[in-house]
């Protein structure tokens, strides 16, 4: 190939492309969730009707209905990495073969990563239920600390939190209740994230529930494990289901014991609900 001009600054062009894609350690991740995007962005330009069994109905039709809009979270689900760094942490959710991801992560120093649309599925919650919602993943935003669930939070990380909760209870009006982690939502299987959460200076932002002084009497028909179903715990397994809530709400005892304390605090919760 005889040595031109415009030869050179193809060579110099590919050249720079090549460098800025190996600079960049998302670039495959990034195709890969454009690529998925345009297969969903096809799915719901289809306007093909549901085709039901001939002799059942009459000719199936579509007719393009006026009234729609995107389906929005409703829950957002705390959780920490469990892991040593933000760039772990991001490796692991732009592997394929991890299943698991996160809308946001947001790094020890108050970093926030976005990783997901709100409007889209990550894979999160896993196996959980809260309430009557088994499908916790299908409406609710996954953020992910920076943390590897033995250390306190950093001071930095939280405040980004509180920013971007703001953010989401404003955009999708989310109720203060459904703000919750990931042990509420799957107490047999998830600690995080952790007794060290500040979760009552979340409440005090609007961002979940807390209890209020002074702690009323508890009444002596009350039926703790009922209470807890009726906030939202899964009560299948009464133990599991106490140490998710005394790992959100007392943090310094987490075991299953319900002490004279931890029935006062229920109750006074219970009542909100």
């Amino acid at each position: 190939m005889r040595f031109t001009f415009k030869n050179a600054l193809y060579l110099f062009s590919t050249a720079m492309l090549l460098n800025s894609c190996s600079n960049d350690p998302y670039a495959a991740s990034r195709k890969a969730y454009k690529k998925q995007l345009k297969t969903y962005i096809q799915t719901l330009k289809e306007m093909t009707p549901t085709v039901l069994p001939p002799d059942s109905v009459p000719a199936s039709q579509w007719v393009a209905t006026v009234n729609y809009n995107l389906r929005k979270p409703n829950y957002v689900i705390i959780h920490h990495t469990a892991q040593d760094s933000l760039a772990q942490t991001l490796k692991t959710f732009t592997l394929t073969r991890t299943q698991v991801s996160a809308h946001y992560v947001v790094s020890r120093d108050g970093k926030v990563v976005h990783m997901l649309n709100d409007y889209l599925r990550a894979w999160h919650a896993g196996n959980a239920k809260w309430g009557n919602c088994t499908d916790i993943n299908s409406n609710s935003i996954g953020i992910e600390l920076d943390n590897n669930g033995k250390e306190p939070f950093a001071d930095a990380q939280i405040n980004s939190l509180l920013v971007l909760l703001g953010k989401l209870k404003t955009n999708y009006n989310i109720p203060t209740a459904n703000f919750i982690g990931h042990a509420d939502i799957a107490p047999t299987r998830k600690p995080d994230p952790s007794e060290k959460f500040p979760w009552k200076k979340l409440a005090d932002k609007g961002f979940g529930l807390w209890y209020t002084m002074p702690l009323d009497t508890v009444p002596t028909d009350f039926k703790p494990l009922e209470a807890l179903r009726i906030i939202g715990y899964d009560t299948r397994n009464g133990d599991a289901a106490i140490t998710a809530f005394k790992r959100h709400f007392i943090q310094s005892d987490v075991t299953p014991a319900l002490t004279d304390s931890t029935k006062l605090i229920l109750y006074n919760l219970y009542k909100k609900y």
